[in-house]
C-alpha cells in the first residue's frame, strides 16, 4: 500500500499519477492513497506519519527546478533543505527511527562545478544553484539523522532521470513536446537557452528501481545512480528531430544561433538567453560503479530509447490534445 502527499491547490494536479487511481475519472483511491499535505508544514507531516505509520518513506518532494530556484531561492530553500529536516524530525516525533527506512532524493546538482570527472559518492560537492545548495542541506542532514540516531537513512545522488510524465517546463520534456508539434503542423519553432549543457541523461523507471533497492540493503548507504554517459542539449534536439524524419543543421554562433531544417529550410529552434542560469553547470557524468557492485543495478534504457519513447509519448499527447 502506498500513501502520498499532495499539495493543496485550486485545480488539479495530479495529472501524472491518474492512471495510479483504482477509478482514474472519478479519482476513487485502490492501493494508493493520497493526503493532502506539504513540506513546509510540520504539523501536517507528524500527522499524516503518525496515522500510516509506514515502513518506507521517500522524499522526492522539491521545488525541483534548477532555473526557478533562482527566482524562489528561499522557497526553495524552505522546500528542499528545511522540508527535509521536518520529515526526519516526524519521524523521530513519531517514535518511528527504528521501523522505518528513509530515502532522500538527492541530486547530481550537488557537484555543480565538477571537481573531478567522473563524479561519484566521494567526489565534493560546489553546487551552483539556490536548488542544489538547498540540496547540500538536505544530504547532511540526512547523514547527521543516521549518524546521530541511527535512523535507517540514504541518499540517492540521482543524474538526470527522464521519462514521458517529466514537467513541461524542463529541458528534455520541452524538446520532446515541441517537436511533436512541430511534427504534427501545430507549430513551427521553439526557443532553448545553453545549447552545449552536457547531462549524464538515464529513465526514470530505471531509477525508481534504484531507489527501492537502497532501502533493502541491509546498511544505510548513499549512492550515486547514474548511466556513465553524456550527452548535450544539441544532442538530443537533433536526435528527438531525427525521429520525426527532420535533420537539425546549426548555423550562427551563441544567441545568435539557430537550428534549421535540412529537409525544408525552415528554422526550428533558435536560443534565448532568459533561458541560461546566472551560473551554469556545463558537464555532469555519473560513475555507478557502487550500485553496480553492492546494489546489482544497471540502467537498461538507452539514451536514443529514452528519447524516441519521449517524443513518441508528446506526439500521441498533442495528438489527441494540442493544448496540453
Amino acid at each position: 500500500q502506498v500513501h502520498g502527499i499532495v499539495r493543496r491547490s485550486s485545480s488539479f494536479n495530479t495529472g501524472r499519477i491518474e492512471h495510479l487511481y483504482k477509478n482514474p475519472q472519478a479519482h476513487i483511491e485502490g492501493n494508493m492513497k493520497l493526503h493532502y499535505g506539504d513540506l513546509t508544514d510540520s504539523t501536517c507531516l507528524v500527522k499524516i506519519i503518525n496515522e500510516v505509520k509506514p515502513t518506507e518513506i521517500y522524499n522526492l518532494g522539491a521545488q525541483s527546478h534548477v532555473k526557478i530556484s533562482f527566482d524562489l531561492a528561499e522557497y526553495t530553500a524552505d522546500v528542499d533543505g528545511v522540508g527535509t529536516l521536518r520529515l526526519l524530525d516526524a519521524i523521530k516525533t513519531c517514535g518511528l527511527i527504528n521501523s522505518v527506512k528513509f530515502y532522500q532524493a538527492s541530486t547530481s546538482e550537488l557537484f555543480g562545478k565538477v571537481q573531478e570527472i567522473p563524479q561519484k559518492e566521494t567526489t565534493p560537492f560546489y553546487p551552483r544553484s539556490p536548488y542544489g545548495a538547498a540540496k547540500l542541506y538536505a544530504y547532511w542532514i540526512v547523514v547527521n539523522f543516521r549518524e546521530a540516531y541511527n535512523l535507517f537513512a540514504v541518499n540517492g545522488i540521482l543524474f538526470n532521470h527522464e521519462s514521458p510524465r517529466r514537467g513541461a517546463n524542463f529541458v528534455t520534456r520541452k524538446i520532446s513536446r515541441s517537436v511533436a508539434k512541430i511534427h504534427l503542423g501545430q507549430m513551427d519553432c521553439f526557443s532553448l537557452g545553453n545549447l552545449d549543457a552536457k547531462r549524464d541523461w538515464g529513465h526514470a523507471k530505471d531509477y525508481v528501481e534504484a531507489m527501492w533497492l537502497m532501502l533493502q540493503t541491509d546498511e544505510p548507504e548513499d549512492f550515486v545512480i547514474a548511466t556513465g554517459e553524456v550527452h548535450s542539449v544539441r544532442e538530443f534536439v537533433e536526435k528527438s528531430f531525427k525521429h520525426i524524419g527532420k535533420t537539425i543543421v546549426w548555423e550562427g554562433k551563441n544567441e545568435n544561433e539557430v537550428g534549421r531544417c535540412k529537409e525544408t529550410g525552415k528554422i526550428h529552434v533558435t536560443v534565448n538567453h532568459k533561458y541560461y542560469r546566472p551560473t551554469e553547470v556545463d558537464f555532469l557524468q555519473g560513475d555507478c560503479t557502487k550500485a553496480r557492485q553492492k546494489l546489482n543495478w544497471k540502467p537498461r534504457v538507452t539514451f536514443d530509447e529514452l528519447v524516441r519513447e519521449m517524443v513518441d509519448a508528446d506526439v500521441e499527447l498533442m495528438k489527441n490534445n494540442p493544448n496540453a
